[in-house]
């Protein structure tokens, strides 16, 4: 499997890291996120790289389907079941690092604020 050198995710993903992951399958990983918005935030990520959710899906559906799989076991384990799943595609968007990856977000009844 190769890597981009100066990928974070990938970086965990080969555990180079000192992160702790939650959960994984055959396709993804999770890992709490360092700068959590609830009392759970959690991201999910596919063990291969790609830029986004979009070059994601269209490469890999089933790993797409893994990822989403994993991030509603980690729902039911870490949370009620309840969750936010969101993927930021771009920089407007607020994407800050181009390795796919779905924040789950849960552990309280949440509101709706989209931008």
């Amino acid at each position: 499997m190769s890597f981009p050198l100066d990928c974070l995710f990938c970086q965990i993903v080969a555990g180079e890291t000192d992160t702790e992951v939650i959960a994984q399958n055959a396709s993804a990983i999770a890992f709490r996120d360092i700068n959590p918005q609830a009392p759970v935030h959690v991201l999910v990520v596919p063990r291969e790289h790609y830029a986004d959710v979009a070059a994601l899906a269209q490469a890999d559906p089933a790993a797409l389907a893994d990822l989403i799989a994993l991030a509603q076991e980690v729902a039911l384990e870490l949370g009620d079941g309840d969750y936010r799943l969101i993927f930021n595609s771009g920089p407007t968007a607020g994407q800050s690092v181009y390795h796919c990856h779905g924040h789950i977000i849960a552990g309280k009844t949440l509101g709706w604020t989209p931008a």
